[in-house]
């Protein structure tokens, strides 16, 4: 999951290098440098890519700290969403 995220990352900052430099203890916002519209962007990019819907009444900013702890917060909320 780890990969992806970095993969999205890249994709929205239309960035290639982000693929080499970010790590899963990057910090989402500082070390990728996201906008507050490549924000929204990254964020339904990764609900399309893993089928969920981010509770934003759960999200908190600290979720965005590392890629790890972001990919620790979708595993939670996809496990918490109801089966369609």
């Amino acid at each position: 999951m780890n990969d992806k995220i970095i993969a999205i990352l890249s994709e929205v900052k239309e960035d290639p290098a982000l693929l080499q430099t970010l790590q899963p203890t990057s910090d989402i916002v500082n070390d990728a440098g996201l906008d507050s519209l490549q924000m929204i962007n990254f964020m339904l990019a990764i609900e399309d890519e893993f089928d969920i819907q981010i509770d934003f009444d759960t999200f908190d900013y600290d979720h965005l700290s590392s890629i790890e702890i972001f990919s620790a917060f979708l595993r939670v909320s996809k496990a918490a969403q109801p089966q369609t």
